[in-house]
């Protein structure tokens, strides 16, 4: 493909036209691995799915090859796309290039870490509940969770069916090292395929055009129910700082209806009529859960710890919400839009906390299993984000910050994205930190 893209472009440029081929001819890229990328495993971290190669591309996979782009391959994911470490019993544990001892997040970690190590220029993820912005704020490059109903998702594994409301929630979109790499890469992914039917065609603005002055910066500092740390704080604060010396308006704010926003994420991503998730990791049939806890005393289950809890957690009865409590949290819900939307105008972001902390070390999380719903709760809302990284910490991990839009201005918040690039410098090399660690010990 990279031969055959050579020569079409020595073509073009003995023939002048260069402006008409693709706009990203012959730039290799990468592939979340639950993305069907034809040829290529498809196995979504599931033992049971070793062998499986997808037939098709996805359609954003597709999109982007016509559009000229070569992937490399796939990269790892969490089993099945469930769980904030990427790591599986097929093909093992991603590790964070600043750091081989924490995480890189999940589920789209593989693409954070690979981006981020410099060893592609861009990848695809999936996101229902931070998995494209997670990696990217982990491994300290930028990411972007387009407008609810943007970008199909068809083409993924696992994937609810056509016409559900999880459907609308699960976002598909880039990771990569600099911020305005994010949004031509969106326009060739967006728009309706005819077999995602949560998508609707939309004109999509120039994050170039974004200006800063004048705007309003809504600065969020947490939920009022996981406490972030100080240093994340502090960096949340610096950006604000920043935006402001440029002229655009700062608000502290709080959302008093963030504080449940785990409620409102689980009610509103379950389908009743969907396929159950013990039965997704049994591959057709309900896993024998109690066989994988055993095993994995012996280290020889096929099954990952997160993903055996979330099973078991899935058939207890206390869990199932009432009609009348679903309705409510989804009417808080919409209400929580509408608050967002009006504190945003017609010229606004906000900035919000990506995590409750950097990147912690392997299995931490499962001490702290819900800290996830800091981006979680923007897929229910269905608004754009795009995940900044804003330089390192003392222990040379990344630190950054969310910024979100109102429904539609996706354009808005990669432009605050670029402005906060060259304020903080944006991506910074792992090698770099590794030479520093070196010179200082």
């Amino acid at each position: 493909e990279a031969r055959a893209a050579d020569a079409r472009i020595a073509a073009a440029r003995e023939e002048g036209a260069l402006e008409a081929l693709p706009p990203f001819l012959g730039v290799p890229c990468t592939i979340k691995e639950c993305f069907g990328l034809e040829g290529m495993p498809q196995t979504s971290g599931l033992v049971s799915r070793r062998g499986i190669y997808a037939e098709d591309d996805a359609t954003s996979v597709r999109r982007l090859r016509d559009a000229g782009a070569i992937p490399l391959g796939v990269t790892n994911v969490s089993e099945l796309c469930m769980w904030m470490e990427s790591h599986n019993r097929v093909y093992g544990r991603t590790r964070n290039p600043y750091n081989p001892r924490h995480i890189v997040g999940g589920s789209s970690g593989g693409e954070g870490a690979i981006v981020a190590s410099g060893a592609s220029p861009f990848g695809v993820g999936s996101d229902i509940g931070g998995s494209i912005r997670m990696p990217a704020f982990f491994n300290g490059v930028f990411g972007h969770k387009p407008s609810g109903g943007l970008v199909p998702s068809t083409g993924q594994y696992p994937i609810p069916p056509p016409g559900t409301t999880p459907l609308g929630c699960l976002g598909t979109g880039p990771l990569a090292r600099r911020a305005e790499d994010l949004m031509p890469l969106l326009r060739v992914m967006a728009g309706p395929d005819g077999v995602d039917t949560s998508i609707e065609e939309r004109e999509l603005g120039d994050p170039g055009a974004v200006s800063v002055e004048g705007m309003t910066v809504v600065t969020v500092e947490g939920n009022g129910f996981r406490r972030v740390s100080r240093e994340l704080l502090k960096a949340q604060r610096r950006a604000a700082e920043a935006l402001a010396r440029r002229g655009a308006v700062v608000k502290r704010r709080r959302f008093e209806k963030l504080k449940q926003s785990l409620d409102m994420w689980a009610v509103m991503i379950n389908d009743p009529a969907g396929e159950k998730f013990r039965v997704l990791l049994g591959g057709g049939e309900p896993a024998r859960l109690r066989r994988g806890f055993a095993e994995t005393l012996l280290r020889r289950s096929d099954y990952t710890i997160p993903s055996l809890v979330l099973a078991v957690l899935e058939e207890m009865p206390f869990l199932v919400v009432k009609s009348s409590e679903e309705e409510r949290l989804r009417r808080q819900a919409r209400d929580l839009v509408a608050e967002i939307t009006d504190a945003l105008g017609d010229n606004g972001v906000m900035l919000y906390p990506s995590y409750t902390r950097v990147a912690p070390r392997h299995r931490a999380p499962l001490l702290t299993p819900i800290d996830w719903i800091y981006t979680a709760v923007f897929n229910v809302l269905r608004l754009p984000v795009t995940q900044v990284p804003l330089g390192l910490n003392a222990r040379h991990l990344p630190l950054g910050v969310q910024v979100v839009g109102a429904m539609g201005e996706d354009h808005r918040t990669i432009g605050v994205a670029q402005v906060l690039e060259e304020e903080f410098g944006g991506w910074v090399p792992p090698w770099a930190v590794s030479d520093a660690s070196r010179r200082s010990r």
